[in-house]
This record gives C-alpha cells, sequence and structure tokens, in this order.
C-alpha cells in the first residue's frame, strides 16, 4: 500500500475535517428537518400559518372563473371556426384546473388545523415530560 503524500492528507485540526464530521446534536438536528420543530415554541399569526392555502385557493378561484368567462363566451360569441375550437378546448382546461387548485387549497386548511392540535398535544406532552425528568 502506498503511502500518502503529506500534502495530501488532512490534519484533524484543520476547519476543512470539522466541516466533513456530522453533527448528532440535538438542534442540529432539528434545524435540519424540514418540518417546523417543536422545540420552537413562538407563536405563529394565523396569517403564516393559512397563508398558502389561501394563496392557492385565490389563484384557483381566479383560473375558475377564467376559465367559465372563456367557456361561456365560447358557446356565446359567433366566431371563426379555428377560434371556437381553441376557446372550446381552453376553456374546459382552465375550468379544471381552476377547480383542482381550488380543491387542493380547500382540502389543506383541515390538514394544516389536525397539525395544529397535534403540535399542541407534542408541546404539552415534551413539557409534562421535561418536568417529570427534571426532577
Amino acid at each position: 500500500m502506498e503511502a500518502l503524500p503529506k500534502d495530501v492528507e488532512v490534519n484533524e485540526k484543520s476547519p476543512e475535517s470539522k466541516d466533513l464530521l456530522p453533527s448528532q446534536t440535538a438542534s442540529s438536528l432539528c434545524i435540519s428537518s424540514r418540518s417546523e420543530s417543536v422545540w420552537t415554541t413562538t407563536p405563529r399569526s394565523n396569517w403564516e400559518i393559512y397563508r398558502k392555502p389561501i394563496i392557492i385557493m385565490s389563484v384557483g378561484g381566479a383560473i375558475l372563473l377564467f376559465g367559465v368567462v372563456i367557456t361561456c363566451l365560447a358557446y356565446t360569441l359567433n366566431l371563426g371556426d379555428k377560434s371556437l375550437k381553441v376557446l372550446k378546448m381552453i376553456g374546459p382546461a382552465f375550468l379544471s384546473l381552476g377547480l383542482m387548485m381550488l380543491v387542493c387549497g380547500l382540502v389543506w386548511v383541515p390538514i394544516i388545523k389536525k397539525k395544529q392540535k397535534q403540535r399542541q398535544k407534542s408541546v404539552f406532552f415534551q413539557s409534562l415530560k421535561s418536568f417529570f425528568l427534571n426532577r
């Protein structure tokens, strides 16, 4: 087996070697997780909690209304064959896309409420656990 040259070897005290070692502390595990940490107890406003579903529902409703308008125009206006075919294809496509986004936002709200309740229970049990373990 060949010996590595001195300049290729990594010193254990170098900052590069420290970056390569994973940290196993609880705080780093919570920070690296994608979900919100149970360790943080900062209260969040309703806008921060329900912002994404509200935006999805608003955009979905706007696309749905646009689809309704396009579909109504396609069946009420007397246009050329090509324009009529295009409007009759695009209108229902916007209708379905808008309805899908609206329903996704509406379904997302009860899911968030359920997660909030679970988070409150989790924080409660964490406080009980720390109370009994710190005695």
